[in-house]
């Protein structure tokens, strides 16, 4: 696969809150999941030579059970004066308030790794996100087997015609809802094309900085293959997309 098909939220509050200002709502942070340590073959043998198959290993972490959703960036935009999204307040991509538990897209992958931060997180490395997205199940296409329904993700085919509220689908075998399906998500890594090849076996961060980085999982506005977990694709970090939003991580205790 080549480099990219272009397609056109450090205030976590332990006591779970992100607040958006003394006198506005407060807004409570994704549930994140204990993903256990262990090793699992990321990639798949009937791919291209970019989606080599390889061992990998990782020590466990936490990852948010789903999307960043519009009001929780939302509340990293009030609390940090930061810009809203690119297409904020277009109902066509149910980006605005009015869909509070959709998840928000149009962030770049730079704002996303903001609004981590902010959180007291950090994206996903490409290796965790698709471990993850696994849910316990090897060498498979999707997270529920190698055959994807329409009624089981919020993919192109289920006509949708755009992101809908997190966690509408089944969660996967680690708890985790829209891994496959509904937008894409930005994780840490720069992108490198041959990566695979000489990717390390114990917690793999990516190559060294290119102009690229790396999305994964499919969307709303992808084909059924581009939802299988093991696709990986790429866009400039300063990218703002349709079809792409993110997740945050962190390490465990």
């Amino acid at each position: 696969m080549k480099a990219a098909v272009i397609l056109l939220s450090s205030a976590l509050l332990l006591a779970g809150t992100l607040a958006m200002a003394d006198d506005a709502p407060r807004v409570e942070p994704t549930e994140q999941i204990l993903v256990p340590a262990g090793e699992f073959t990321m990639g798949r043998a009937d791919s291209s030579d970019e989606l080599k198959p390889h061992q990998v290993k990782l020590t466990a972490f936490h990852i948010d059970k789903h999307e960043v959703t519009n009001a929780q960036y939302h509340a990293f935009c009030e609390a940090t004066d930061h810009k809203p999204p690119v297409f904020w307040g277009l109902d066509r991509f149910r980006c605005s308030l009015d869909y509070p538990d959709h998840p928000v897209v149009g962030v770049s992958q730079s704002d996303a790794t903001k609004y981590a931060e902010w959180a007291g997180r950090r994206l996903p490395t490409e290796a965790e996100w698709e471990y993850a997205a696994r849910g316990g199940l090897e060498s498979l296409g999707f997270d529920s087997g190698d055959v994807l329904n329409d009624e089981d993700a919020n993919t192109k085919s289920a006509k949708l015609d755009g992101p809908v509220a997190v966690a509408s689908f089944q969660s996967n075998g680690y708890g985790l809802y829209d891994m496959v399906g509904n937008v894409r998500e930005w994780v840490a890594d720069y992108y490198s094309e041959n990566y695979f090849a000489q990717s390390p076996v114990e917690n793999p961060q990516g190559p060294e900085k290119t102009r690229w980085r790396v999305i994964k999982g499919g969307g709303w506005y992808s084909g059924k293959g581009c939802n299988m977990v093991h696709v990986r694709n790429a866009l400039p970090g300063s990218w703002q997309d349709f079809n792409v939003g993110f997740r945050c991580a962190r390490d465990a205790d």
